[in-house]
């Protein structure tokens, strides 16, 4: 093994035992040890990271960027052992941005698509009641839809108002805690649920009509045949609002509130992050971008400070 590979997976195992999978990233270092064998290169230089990352041609640019951060984020380590290793440049591979501008529903299309899940048809009563709360549930907790569909019955603690998010997005388990009106909405769904399916076969919390766990096609093609029922997305649409949206919908109605209420939001933003499972705060910070007016309470705020500090220099 050269030294090279022999580094690359020991920082494999590293990132790994930090909390990182690292499965896309762990298969692409690989493969650049292997191409930077076959070119006999002893170290690592920008133009050698830069032909392996747009390989293979035919693929999009955010692809060959992703395969340069891989070897950029590498170098950066191994360059504290190895001097020689070149670091290459951010923005080196010029891509547009990855994320979908989420949208932020309001109060009253939440109400309109919780009222519709009861016309929902369903063999034994159930299915109406399981996408009534998991909708809700999505939309004042700011979990991921695979957080919800995941919990177990053992996991949400009701005397407690207490969720139990075992390993998720980045080896995370976290606690999330409940209202008490949330907490009184999944005690009936709880009661009904084990009332029509008696014998279930999954420990989901959440169950379909045959008693096993939801599956996420089915919740998104549901989502999209109530979200056109209430005119959220056009019949013939293939894009609009999304289940994930609701996840940005709490993140900044949290953030608007601190600020209308006169909270620090910078010491209180990592209490947010970690509430939402994020694995570093500038996750959370990119939610300040999202809307006109907490972009507008952030300004105030700023020019405030600005002003205080203004005033104690004179």
């Amino acid at each position: 093994m050269t030294a090279l590979r022999d580094a690359i997976e020991k920082y494999i195992c590293l990132r790994q035992s930090l909390g990182f999978r690292l499965q896309a990233a762990a298969s692409g270092l690989r493969k650049f040890a292997a191409f930077m064998e076959l070119k006999g290169a002893p170290y690592i230089t920008t133009d050698l990271a830069y032909e392996w990352a747009t390989q293979p041609p035919h693929v999009r640019s955010v692809r060959w960027a992703q395969r340069l951060g891989w070897v950029r984020i590498f170098a950066r380590h191994w360059r504290a052992t190895d001097p020689r290793t070149e670091i290459p440049p951010a923005g080196l591979i010029p891509f547009g941005p990855q994320r979908a501008c989420p949208y932020l529903y309001s109060d009253q299309e939440i109400q309109q698509l919780l009222t519709v899940t009861q016309n929902l048809p369903s063999r034994n009563g159930l299915r109406p009641w399981t996408y009534r709360c998991l909708f809700g549930l999505l939309a004042v907790s700011g979990l991921r839809l695979g957080e919800v569909i995941r919990l177990e019955q053992r996991d949400v603690d009701l005397q407690e108002g207490l969720l139990l998010i075992r390993q998720t997005k980045f080896n995370k388990t976290r606690l999330v805690p409940l209202h008490a009106s949330t907490c009184a909405v999944l005690t009936d769904y709880a009661q009904r649920r084990n009332q029509l399916i008696p014998r279930a076969t999954s420990p989901c919390f959440f169950l379909n009509d045959a008693g096993r766990c939801l599956q996420p096609s089915a919740i998104h093609r549901t989502f999209y045949d109530l979200s056109r029922q209430i005119g959220l997305r056009g019949a013939l649409d293939h894009t609009g609002p999304r289940l994930h949206d609701f996840r940005h919908r709490f993140a900044v109605n949290t953030l608007m509130e601190w600020y209308r209420s006169g909270q620090d939001v910078e010491q209180r933003l990592p209490v947010l992050s970690t509430y939402l499972g994020h694995a570093h705060a500038a996750d959370t910070y990119w939610y300040l971008s999202l809307h006109p007016e907490l972009m507008g309470l952030a300004t105030i705020r700023l020019e405030q400070r600005w002003e205080e500090g203004t005033r104690e220099c004179q």
